[in-house]
């Protein structure tokens, strides 16, 4: 069983005892958070699509923690004019353990 959940406007494929690091959600490490935007249920090849939502459905989830993922680098230059910018990016995430699908 499967479904695909929309998370702070991206939408992620979940499944029952899987991580997924959704962008930084408010909460503390441990608690438990709920996402009522299920675009599709696939139940053992019975599927449900929403239209845009499934009515009913939910996935209940635990945030584990809260990490930050790779650097980027944003390097800017404009050749002989002597301008040049180095700047680096680390995004958030929160790193959310798929409990339960209902659906």
């Amino acid at each position: 069983m499967y479904a695909i959940v929309d998370i702070a406007g991206k939408q992620y494929k979940v499944e029952k005892d899987n991580f997924v690091y959704a962008p930084l959600l408010d909460g503390e490490a441990g608690s438990k958070v709920d996402f009522d935007q299920v675009l599709l249920v696939d139940n053992d090849g019975k599927v449900k699509v929403g239209a845009p939502t499934v009515k009913g459905a939910k996935v209940s989830g635990k945030i584990l923690e809260h990490v930050k993922g790779d650097k980027v680098i944003v390097f800017k230059k404009k050749r002989r004019k002597g301008y040049k910018k180095k700047n680096g990016h680390r995004q958030d995430f929160s790193k959310v353990l798929i409990e339960d699908i209902k659906g």
